[in-house]
């Protein structure tokens, strides 16, 4: 007591009229202390009579209590709270002392209720007794409906649609009449409510929420202490947006009120720039549904669903694995704490089984019971009535379905008793006969409708007032199951937007998970090894391309090598050059260069290579080309294998050339090559982390890449094959003017059937950069070396052993030793033999012809001087000196004579 007045002495000592002018009762400080009602008195808690006589003004949140004397009772407010702004709550409605009205003399008003004993939401095991306990304390009041009697006829609905047709029927078939009707689960409400209308019944559930009854043109005459399940969805969003995530998804039982909720739900995240990835539902059996939830990677899952049905998906839920630090699991929080370790024959998981997969879980759940504890209009606090309730119960709270509820239930009676209090006149003022309700009496149900739209109080569940829809307005409870039980970690006020946050939610990975499986891209580059690898063996190879080059102009004066079109030779020289520089662009990619360099990389790809082959392959087909050409003609044209126009070999090649700068010249225009990027399948890591890897290629590539690759190989691969022909066909042929055109073949054998071959793999392999880049590198570099060291290193070798290094004036002077082993010498000097001895043929065949014709004239006239010889009678030859010969051939090295 004297701490108290300590506490209290600053503000009774201060004068009143300190601070400011204040209403007559009302200041800064307090509240005026007021007067009691007539035949009555005011309890001041904590104070003596002669401690308030000596005091003006009592301190905010101060509570005082009506007293009445003798058999009178309180009829108004019997409590009173002073506010913040120096007044008295409810001081709108007086406070009247009364006589007690016997009980037989009050008549009575029926109640139709349905509560769900069992079903989906067993909601009316603890419901029901708050009803009861709510219609005792009314019915005690002789303020409230002084000359009537609340009662209450019930049945149990079991949550079934179906069921509560039944016994809705014989709620209004059967006297008495009820004047309104309270049924609990939402699916039934739906029912009951939209029967009302037609009977001009105001229906008042405690523990609906669909979204649905929200809807007045629907349901004209429903209210509902229990908030609309669409309440919890801005918290869900809030705490989507505390945690950082962005992508949800969902699980839902196959029923209206949690469809339309869902429905709420998925409006307000796409608001939020919030996505539902994936949206589950099941009728009654969950086990599909949630292996597609594993199957999608989901990670923050709302699901909504009954309790029943809640253990249902909690035991797939163990069996899928789809618990633990890496998921968030969202459900309703009006279940029974223990929910999950009830029996339930229909689930084949265990307690602990059930006890771990629920384990971390977040539940969002309307405020049912007033957190201030503060005393409501029927003069308990939230705790008193709950100890009350808890007395009342059969079983423990934890154990017993709708407790939570049960807060709303009992406000519910006094808000339907505060209406009809209103309709009857109990506040003062003229009022109905209640007793005279029917079902057609729709003016006694329009303002029971008024009233109960206009409710406002106190309640142990909080502040009891209904929007325009009539739901309930409250706030939000968010909770956590930590350990087997449930922690409060926050509340939301979604009309003041206002999150209340604890800081007492635990993770069992130590910090809320990730929406999804942390996605990491991942480049896949090409082996560094590989590529310095090949990169040292194409360096050689350039090198050995420099050496030929230089080698073949040093000695472009000497007669073998001046016989091999040494120019052409040097062409092939830069164009194995150009192929093997391609290498280092063929195998640089991210790790190297940025993505802006590229495209400048493809292009230097594409040109080395194109060129490259032109020339390379180009001046050795050219070769081949014009040995078959001239070789394979019929014996009149012979004449042009005496002469070799080098120009016309020259723009062979150039016209190779020319059609490789066209063709990428127009592809690099038209569609240019660009940095595409190849994305494979997720790999997930060896250790157990919340996260995957995203391999990624880089490629080079078009918009008609195809299309390109099919002109480019096309024709290159005709080439190819037209080089292998042609080398098959000249292999026996031996010329002076192309002497190397052997090698040339070979050469060319080689390139093309690595070419034909690597094309085809890289591009099968082209997802696999390290053998794609060592199939492609490796057939550039082979081909290349093959080339250079075929057409080359046998010309280096002839000269440094032979030591033939003079020109061609030189080489003439010299004995023929050395050319005589050649066999194109050999063939150049039998040539020049057969010319000189035509020529002595011809002119044999002409003195031939002289004396021939002198003979002839020298026998006409020896005939014409001597007769014939008769025939020799011994059958010898007739003598004379021989006949000259008749011609001269010559076989190619010899000269015969031929007699007639």
């Amino acid at each position: 007591m004297l701490l108290l007045l300590l506490l209290l002495a600053p503000l009774f000592l201060r004068p009143p009229g300190a601070g400011g002018a204040q209403t007559p009762n009302a200041t800064s400080e307090g509240c005026q202390i007021i007067h009691p009602p007539w035949e009555g008195g005011i309890r001041y808690r904590g104070l003596t009579r002669d401690q308030v006589k000596a005091i003006n003004f009592l301190p905010v949140d101060y509570e005082i209590e009506y007293v009445c004397r003798g058999e009178r009772e309180v009829v108004g407010p019997k409590v009173r709270k002073c506010l913040a702004n120096g007044s008295w709550t409810d001081m709108d409605t007086p406070s009247r002392c009364v006589n007690r009205t016997p009980h037989s003399e009050r008549r009575a008003v029926y109640i139709g209720a349905l509560f769900p004993m069992s079903g989906g939401w067993p909601g009316g095991q603890a419901c029901q007794p708050a009803v009861e306990m709510a219609l005792e304390d009314v019915n005690s009041r002789r303020d409230i409906l002084p000359d009537y009697e609340l009662k209450l006829i019930h049945h149990d609905s079991k949550c079934d649609p179906g069921q509560a047709t039944k016994y809705l029927y014989e709620l209004l078939y059967n006297d008495p009449i009820k004047i309104i009707l309270m049924p609990g689960c939402s699916s039934v409400s739906t029912l009951v409510a939209e029967a009302a209308r037609m009977w001009n019944l105001i229906v008042l559930s405690y523990g609906s929420s669909s979204p649905a009854l929200s809807n007045r043109q629907r349901f004209p005459t429903f209210f509902r202490t229990h908030p609309s399940a669409t309440l919890h969805n801005p918290t869900r969003v809030k705490l989507f947006e505390k945690w950082g995530w962005k992508k949800i998804a969902t699980i839902q039982q196959t029923t209206e009120v949690f469809t339309s909720t869902l429905d709420d739900l998925e409006e307000r995240v796409k608001e939020a720039g919030i996505e539902i990835t994936f949206r589950q539902s099941f009728f009654s059996d969950p086990a599909v549904p949630v292996k597609n939830l594993k199957r999608q990677d989901a990670r923050i899952i709302v699901g909504l669903f009954y309790e029943t049905e809640a253990r249902k998906v909690f035991c797939e839920v163990y069996k899928e694995r789809l618990f633990g630090k890496k998921y968030v699991w969202f459900l309703i929080g009006w279940y029974a704490d223990n929910w999950f370790k009830i029996y339930d024959p229909s689930i084949n998981c265990t307690v602990d089984e059930m006890t771990e997969a629920v384990e971390g879980h977040i539940t969002t759940e309307i405020v049912m019971l007033n957190p201030a504890n503060t005393r409501s209009i029927s003069n308990m606090t939230s705790q008193e009535f709950v100890e009350k309730l808890t007395k009342r119960l059969k079983r423990h709270p934890e154990e017993t379905g709708g407790f939570q509820e049960a807060p709303l239930a009992y406000d519910a009676i006094w808000a339907l008793a505060l209406a009809l209090n209103k309709t009857s006149g109990g506040g003062g003022r003229s009022g109905v006969r209640l007793e005279d309700f029917n079902y057609n009496n729709q003016t006694i149900t329009d303002q029971i409708y008024r009233a109960m739209n206009s409710s406002s109080f106190e309640g142990v569940s909080g502040h009891v007032v209904f929007d325009a829809s009539g739901s309930r307005m409250a706030w939000t409870l968010i909770e956590q199951l930590q350990g087997g039980s449930y922690k409060k970690i926050g509340y939301y006020d979604s009309t003041k937007d206002d999150l209340s946050w604890s800081k007492t939610d635990k993770w069992i990975g130590g910090s809320p998970p990730a929406d999804q499986t942390l996605v990491i891209k991942t480049f896949r580059f090409l082996s560094q090894k590989l590529f310095i690898s090949v990169s040292v063996l194409s360096s050689l190879g350039i090198v050995l391309a420099v050496v030929c080059l230089s080698f073949n102009i040093y000695n472009s004066h000497v007669r073998y090598i001046q016989n091999s079109q040494p120019n052409l030779n040097n062409l092939t020289a830069v164009g194995c050059s150009l192929a093997l520089a391609a290498v280092f662009p063929l195998g640089l990619d991210g790790y190297h260069i940025g993505r802006n360099q590229f495209p400048f990389v493809c292009q230097a790809r594409l040109w080395l290579l194109g060129l490259g082959f032109s020339l390379g392959y180009g001046s050795m087909f050219t070769k081949i080309w014009w040995v078959h050409t001239v070789f394979t003609k019929k014996e009149e044209k012979k004449e042009w294998r005496k002469t070799l126009e080098p120009w016309k070999l020259y723009a062979t090649v150039g016209l190779l050339v020319g059609m490789d700068v066209l063709t990428l010249a127009i592809w690099q225009i038209v569609d240019p090559l660009h940095r595409t990027i190849e994305t494979f399948a997720k790999e997930e890591p060896k250790e157990d982390i919340d996260v995957s890897i995203l391999p990624q290629l880089e490629h080079c590539s078009s918009r008609k890449m195809n299309t390109w690759l099919g002109i480019f190989y096309g024709y290159k691969g005709l080439l190819l094959l037209l080089g292998i022909f042609l080398a098959y066909e000249t292999k026996s042929v031996s010329t002076e003017k192309i002497n190397d055109h052997r090698a040339v073949g070979m050469a060319i054998y080689n390139v093309a059937v690595l070419c034909l071959i690597t094309a085809p793999v890289t591009m099968i392999l082209s997802s696999q950069q390290d053998a794609a880049f060592a199939f492609a590198s490796l057939a550039i570099v082979f081909s290349s070396y093959i080339t250079l060291v075929v057409l080359f290193v046998p010309k280096m070798r002839r000269l440094i052993t032979r030591g033939e290094w003079q020109s061609e004036a030189q080489d003439t002077m010299k004995t023929g030793s050395s050319t005589n082993n050649n066999e194109e010498e050999k063939s150049r000097l039998l040539e020049k033999e057969n010319r000189e001895l035509e020529k002595i043929i011809a002119e044999k065949e002409e003195r031939v012809s002289e004396l021939r014709h002198q003979l002839q004239s020298r026998q006409q006239l020896r005939s014409r001087r001597h007769p014939p010889t008769p025939p020799d009678p011994s059958g010898g030859l007739p003598r004379g000196p021989p006949e000259p010969p008749d011609r001269l051939s010559c076989d190619g090295s010899r000269v015969h004579l031929l007699y007639k």
